[in-house]
């Protein structure tokens, strides 16, 4: 997109803002360059600006005229996105801007993920913090690092940055929605340890086996949609291959990050020569029938194979079998629904990466749960599971869910002012996603009220991600508005 399309959308200040952060690299991990521009961005408004040890900064803005004794105001977004894009791209996230374009009522990105997830949260901050005509309370305006993986920036937050008792999240993503509740997660990291195989057939073929073309998206607000997980999909296919065609793992990488649903799967196969044709057969046959099991809901799935030169080393056949049978005997998706809230997920699982190395395979899952004993249910499950396999299971990044509160003064207030400004009342929801709100709550002393709220964005986590361009301005003057009440 030229950078003229974007900056003509309106609110102008919101997508200038926005497109600023696209020209700044800003994946999980890599958080300096985007911090600093933040920042910078306080200071040239004069405006007390901090950074804790971890690097999350808040910009401090003075109450207006007449709202002095109000109650302060925490609105909060995080800086980093998830780094995803399509296998025939390339795009390098740690220097390359994000290449954005309009399509119709949307704002996307060529072939990666877009980034506003959260970044249009983060810039309807910036506008707030910039317009000089606004009325408001006295604003602290969080800008939160690394949630994407880990949650680390909220996990990290310092004691004493915030003074503030109401609190807006800025990163749910469906306009005319309030968020009250999330779940909590915990990473379950799996490692099958190994010494190469080196005795491979001199008449063996090998193969690259590639599955691509899946939706993928986000782990937690869409589980519940039955997309196909590109490692247990490999698996079913590696699982007949070893079995009935002599069928040996080399290498296998599946997946890339532990919130994203799996869009691909490689992996170089060996298998006897007299054989090559029926393995031909064999994966043609597996498109057909991963095709016809997600029709309606998979539109683009690719299984091809094409042969590559022999490898040097194989997996040793009982490695193999116990990853196979473990992959194939490992839960995926929903486990199970919240009772008070019909159809929105408690508790779910996204297998959501497994990756060979010379010496040992890495398989990493994400379990999610509203329930803390429902996610050490399942956790337990896993490790199990894989403990069984012969596998080392370790346990990282655990967060806590927020609990919702449905006598909130705070949503009850907003719930009255949407109404009032779009003449229908907001949704209030639970989502099974991984907001930072209570994992905030526990780093501060004083008792927050919280609420989220957004713009519509879809494809979260994907190359498909959008943001629908009108509900921005809706989101931004709602949130105004939302200011100018609190008084």
């Amino acid at each position: 997109m030229a950078t003229a399309e974007i900056l003509s959308l309106k609110p102008k200040t919101i997508w200038k803002h926005f497109h600023s952060l696209t020209q700044i690299p800003r994946p999980t991990g890599q958080m300096n360059e985007v911090t600093r521009f933040v920042m910078d961005f306080g200071k040239a408004l004069n405006l007390e600006t901090k950074k804790d040890k971890v690097g999350n900064v808040v910009i401090i803005k003075p109450a207006t005229k007449g709202y002095e004794s109000a109650k302060t105001v925490i609105l909060q977004s995080h800086l980093d996105m998830v780094p995803q894009k399509n296998s025939d791209v390339a795009h390098d996230f740690t220097k390359d801007p994000i290449r954005t374009y309009i399509d119709g009522e949307w704002v996307k990105a060529q072939s990666t993920t877009l980034g506003a997830d959260n970044g249009i949260g983060c810039a309807m901050m910036m506008a707030v913090l910039e317009d000089e005509t606004l009325n408001h309370p006295a604003i602290e305006a969080l800008f939160t690092i690394d949630e994407e993986v880990g949650m680390d920036g909220a996990n990290g937050l310092e004691k004493g940055m915030l003074e503030g008792s109401l609190m807006l999240n800025l990163d749910t993503e469906e306009d005319g929605e309030l968020c009250i509740g999330c779940a909590g997660g915990r990473d379950v990291n799996v490692a099958f340890r190994f010494k190469p195989d080196t005795l491979i057939d001199k008449d063996d073929l090998a193969y690259n086996i590639n599955l691509r073309g899946l939706k993928g998206g986000h782990s937690g607000v869409q589980i519940h949609l039955g997309r196909a997980n590109a490692n247990k999909l490999m698996n079913r296919f590696l699982k007949d291959v070893v079995k009935n065609y002599e069928g040996r793992i080399a290498s296998i990488k599946g997946g890339s990050l532990r919130n994203a649903i799996p869009r691909e799967s490689s992996v170089v196969l060996t298998i006897p020569g007299q054989l090559s044709d029926d393995l031909l057969d064999l994966v043609a046959e597996y498109e057909r029938l991963f095709r016809e099991d997600f029709a309606g809901i998979e539109d683009g799935i690719s299984f091809k194979a094409e042969k590559t030169d022999l490898p040097k080393t194989i997996i040793p056949e009982e490695i193999q079998d116990d990853l196979i049978n473990a992959v194939e005997g490992c839960p995926n998706g929903v486990i199970s629904y919240l009772a008070d809230f019909p159809g929105v997920v408690e508790s779910s699982l996204n297998l959501a990466l497994v990756e060979s190395t010379e010496e040992s395979i890495e398989v990493k899952l994400l379990v999610r749960s509203s329930s803390e004993s429902r996610k050490e249910w399942v956790c337990s499950s896993v490790e199990s599971l894989f403990l069984l396999a012969g596998a080392k299971v370790e346990f990282d990044g655990d967060y806590p869910g927020w609990q919702p509160n449905a006598n909130s003064e705070l949503l009850h207030t907003m719930e009255e002012i949407y109404l009032g400004k779009f003449d229908q009342r907001p949704k209030v929801i639970v989502i099974h996603a991984g907001l930072e709100c209570g994992i905030i709550q526990s780093n501060v002393e004083q008792k927050l009220d919280i609420v989220s709220f957004g713009p519509t964005i879809t494809g979260a986590h994907s190359p498909d991600e959008a943001v629908k361009i009108d509900t921005v301005g809706n989101s931004y003057d709602y949130l105004i508005t939302i200011l100018e009440k609190l008084k």
